[in-house]
């Protein structure tokens, strides 16, 4: 370990003092040293378990962080590729950038964004250490694959539960319940709220980068394509199928164009399908969401489309018109006719439930 001493300090206990041994003098002298160093280096190991994904970024490992004693914490390490860049400096520069708005989602402690823990550059290479989640992704939620392997695991009753409350069978995949929809929303929003007051777009919201963890709660992840609203960027990532019109066509990244990425992944949570399937050219996709929030009837399942405020607030998210759109992650969360005011809906029917708990047990009931 190497430490930088930046001022002295004078100990009660002096190196001949006779009440420390030897051995402990020389201990404590260490511990001195280290304690009031200002900077302190040492050297951090990570060990790698499994591949979690990969794209065009790079590639995300379940990796251990081993400290001294035994002491191991599992954590998520991506990797970043210099592949995609025109060259060495660009790859530099564009990780200086994602370097930045790391360092202040490092800081917001909000419940639903993943927490980052480092930024690291070894041998040229940037490397991100970050909570590891215990879980699905949307993206796995919603396939037919998790249906069926929920009916296989829980009990006949317990189905009929969950087939009632939490996931059932929607038009081409699996669709989740609006109670519960509304629910990893409300996380979802929570988590924009926190990144668009630190000045920070996610830019590239779609279902593989919300985690439905197994405490039960969402949690928006991958911000390797996030960008400071205050400055351009010049090199953007993002999904077509999730991307707001106004992206499509060349836009800037905002924070109405997360609100609708997010009515994207709200629209296929509700309706069981995904939304702009076999849609290829930007063309296609900017077509179809022009008029998209007057399909919603058509798209959606009955007990969704009978519902003017959910139906609405559908509707208020993916407007074509930034414009349009609800103003803020807030104002669709807890504002008028918002989310809120959905589950506050349920609540005098009868209809509620306790969303967090509910999935907390599904999903223990399913294994690792």
């Amino acid at each position: 370990m190497k430490t930088t001493i930046t001022f002295p300090y004078q100990s009660q206990h002096r190196p001949g003092d006779k009440s420390l041994a030897a051995g402990t003098n020389a201990l404590f002298a260490r511990y001195e040293e280290i304690a009031w160093a200002e900077n302190l280096e040492w050297d951090t190991r990570y060990r790698k378990h499994r591949l979690l994904g990969a794209g065009s970024q790079g590639a995300v490992y379940l990796a251990e962080r081993q400290g001294a004693d035994g002491f191991v914490r599992q954590v998520a390490l991506k990797v970043f590729s210099p592949e995609t860049y025109s060259s060495d400096q660009a790859y530099q520069d564009d990780m200086a950038r994602v370097a930045q708005v790391s360092g202040r989602v490092a800081v917001l402690q909000c419940d639903n964004v993943v927490d980052i823990h480092d930024f690291i550059e070894w041998s040229g290479i940037r490397l991100m250490v970050m909570e590891w989640l215990d879980g699905y992704d949307l993206r796995e939620v919603l396939s037919q694959r998790m249906l069926d392997r929920t009916r296989e695991t829980i009990s006949t009753e317990r189905w009929e539960y969950v087939n009632r409350v939490i996931l059932t069978a929607g038009a081409s995949q699996a669709r989740l319940k609006p109670g519960v929809a509304i629910a990893v929303l409300r996380d979802c929003l929570a988590g924009l709220a926190a990144l668009h007051h630190a000045g920070i777009i996610h830019g590239d919201l779609k279902p593989a980068n919300v985690m439905l963890t197994r405490t039960g709660s969402a949690k928006i992840i991958d911000i390797g394509s996030s960008t400071d609203l205050r400055r351009t960027s010049p090199r953007r990532v993002w999904s077509p199928a999730y991307a707001a019109p106004e992206v499509l066509k060349g836009g800037e990244n905002t924070p109405r164009s997360d609100l609708a990425s997010l009515g994207y992944v709200l629209v296929e949570m509700l309706a069981g399908r995904p939304v702009f399937e076999g849609l290829s050219t930007y063309r296609e996709l900017a077509d179809a969401k022009a008029v998209l929030d007057r399909q919603l009837p058509e798209l959606l399942p009955p007990e969704v489309s009978c519902n003017e405020l959910l139906l609405n607030l559908c509707r208020r998210l993916i407007a074509p018109n930034p414009d349009d759109r609800i103003p803020s992650a807030e104002a669709a969360d807890v504002g008028r006719k918002g989310a809120s005011d959905f589950h506050r809906q349920l609540v005098k029917v009868n209809l509620a439930s306790e969303y967090e708990h509910d999935i907390r047990s599904w999903l223990e009931h399913l294994g690792t």
